[in-house]
């Protein structure tokens, strides 16, 4: 099949982050394009805005008949009738990473894997490219705040791409330079063990083309097996990686530091993104625009510019304290952690820039599977924070399994400030704090962090919170 024959397609799933940057693909080429997913959002809100009509009932009446192509997501449940229609039918089916594959299969390929900080890195990459007019195509994992979009073209035949590991999508893919920034366990309910996850970040980084360049984490987990024509490491300040930044200066939410690579040095980086992780970050990025020969003083300007993702440490409200004034500040940040790691790297981070504050957090466990596994991580990650607040479990594709909820978390934590709330209780816990302000006597650093639907209560929360 030639993906630019194709004149109608319809998505099951549309409003997956991913599949609606695809949507968008298909939109700009001149395609007619539908799409179902199962509620409506407001990213399905803005893909009807710009003309992608969706559906939210799994009625087969509303299933177009003259498709020539379906795109689904693994994550569809075997039973939704639409599906098994076009399966029945022999319709051409595909899944995102089937297209996507199929799209870049003849481009210049930019893929950034990882079990956390990919969306960030290819979003941060992508930016780099437009803003200094260097110019590509980006398939994000996440909403640029920059452009509020996933998805943007440009003549250039340069694709930036977020690899997900999830039902091993990222090996339909042909990378020329490739990151892997983490490697812990996750989606074990697709690979069974750490073991066999890591074997297919090996087998990602096998697929780098001939020349091509990997830019790996320094550290690691099995490393050294990943083999590439030309391999660079990268690390926060471990000047044993080939990528570092040094001299790091912190201000209230901002950083100002340089980055070392090999022979190269770029002086007196501005990062307005809050999280030691995203400095991190963003050394990966710009070692890969430095590669592709873009100018120093444009990279500079580019990431001074980057107003970050939607969900990656994304300031809500910020009121630093007034001189004279301790404990009236309050920062609420808003993220998509779902993973321990993640959330290390987000309370660590968060703490590090606003370490007098009482810090709230309040969490979302994502998949059954992901909170059995992972309680004692949880747990153990969460007991950072001053006080918690763990909401019920997001099924997303699961079904609930015996005796797994929130408790299990909570009950291994030892930090006795916890509780489990649903969203509802939330909204009133939030509605009795008197004077969030002054939560502690150095002020309230509130985090919202979670994959599942969480994201719905961070305008009413702040709402409450600015009254």
């Amino acid at each position: 099949m030639d993906i630019k024959d194709i004149q109608r397609v319809y998505f099951i799933g549309i409003g997956g982050i991913g599949m609606s940057a695809l949507a968008r693909y298909f939109k700009f080429h001149g395609k007619e394009v539908s799409g179902y997913d199962k509620t409506e959002t407001p990213l399905t809100k803005q893909l009807v805005n710009e003309g992608i009509p969706v559906h939210y009932e799994d009625d087969l009446a509303l299933a177009p008949k003259d498709a020539q192509l379906i795109v689904y997501t693994p994550a569809v449940p075997k039973g939704h009738t639409g599906l098994a229609f076009y399966q029945q039918n022999n319709y051409p089916l595909l899944k995102r990473s089937e297209v996507l594959g199929a799209i870049t299969r003849s481009s210049f390929n930019i893929c950034v894997a990882g079990t956390h900080g990919k969306t960030t890195i290819t979003t941060m990459v992508a930016h780099i490219l437009r803003h200094s007019e260097y110019g590509c195509n980006a398939f994000l994992g996440g909403i640029a705040v920059n452009y509020n979009s996933n998805y943007w073209s440009h003549e250039n035949d340069t694709c930036v791409v977020e690899a997900d590991e999830y039902d091993r999508s990222f090996l339909r893919l042909t990378p020329d330079v490739a990151v892997i920034s983490a490697m812990d366990p996750d989606h074990l309910d697709i690979y069974g063990t750490p073991g066999a996850m890591e074997d297919a970040f090996i087998e990602f980084a096998g697929k780098i083309k001939p020349g091509g360049t990997l830019i790996s984490k320094f550290g690691l987990p099995r490393g050294k097996e990943l083999k590439a024509p030309n391999h660079f490491t990268y690390h926060l300040q471990n000047t044993q990686a080939d990528i570092y930044a040094c001299n790091i200066q912190m201000q209230h939410g901002t950083y100002v530091f340089d980055v070392q690579v090999k022979e190269w040095k770029l002086a007196n980086v501005v990062l307005n993104m809050g999280g030691l992780h995203n400095i991190e970050n963003v050394i990966a990025a710009i070692a890969i625009a430095h590669r592709l020969g873009i100018d120093d003083e444009k990279i500079k300007a580019a990431v001074e510019a980057f107003r970050g993702v939607r969900r990656r440490f994304e300031y809500v409200i910020k009121t630093p304290p007034t001189a004279g004034e301790a404990g009236k500040g309050l920062t609420f940040v808003d993220d998509y952690a779902h993973h321990p790691e993640e959330l290390r790297a987000l309370i660590t981070g968060a703490r590090g820039l606003f370490g007098s504050m009482k810090c709230t957090v309040v969490f979302q466990p994502h998949l059954f599977t992901r909170t059995r596994d992972l309680a004692d991580e949880f747990a153990e990650v969460l007991d950072m924070a001053d006080e918690v607040v763990l909401l019920p479990i997001y099924p997303a594709r699961e079904l609930p399994i015996e005796g797994v909820t929130s408790s299990i978390i909570l009950d291994k934590m030892k930090n006795p400030n916890k509780q489990v709330l649903t969203k509802e209780q939330l909204v009133q816990w939030i509605k009795e704090v008197k004077d969030p302000s002054t939560k502690s006597g150095n002020g309230w650093l509130l985090i919202t962090a979670g994959a599942g639907d969480i994201d719905t209560l961070v305008l009413p929360v702040k709402q409450i919170i600015e009254k």
